[in-house]
């Protein structure tokens, strides 16, 4: 597994599964990400959240995330969310997945344009849409 598949795994535990969070944070998150006010998050919603978390993430503004900046934005959400490593060991796999070119670094197209495979798998109507009903089952997960 490369450097840079195992420091995004946390990072896609922070951007998917934040929602499945309790108390006010996952509703600010949902609120912020919801922002038609539909009450449903598209996953081009989703999308354009991702790359806002792109942004904050390029450090050195260059459009490309290296190893060093996803390990300092992966300790960053760890220590904001408290996550433990058994958490993000599932993701580990769709965190390499995101590199397409397989250059060793992400751009912000193909870090923004990934969809997590659990929010893939909630979308259980396959509308690319997650309803209330789906992140509650997400929730639940």
């Amino acid at each position: 597994m490369n450097k840079i598949a195992m420091a995004c795994a946390g990072l896609l535990l922070g951007a998917s599964g934040a929602w499945a969070a309790n108390g006010s944070g996952a509703r600010e998150l949902f609120q912020r990400i919801d922002t038609n006010r539909d009450r449903m998050l598209q996953f081009g919603e989703i999308q354009a959240a991702r790359a806002q978390m792109f942004d904050r993430m390029d450090a050195n503004r260059n459009g490309l995330l290296d190893p060093n900046e996803v390990r300092t934005a992966v300790a960053q959400v760890k220590a904001k969310r408290g996550f433990q490593s058994a958490q993000v060991a599932g993701l580990e796999a769709q965190a390499s997945r995101m590199d397409r070119n397989g250059d060793g670094k992400i751009s912000r197209d193909e870090f923004a344009g990934f969809i997590p495979d659990r929010l893939l798998q909630a979308d259980r109507n396959g509308d690319r849409a997650l309803s209330l009903s789906e992140l509650r089952t997400l929730r639940r997960q």
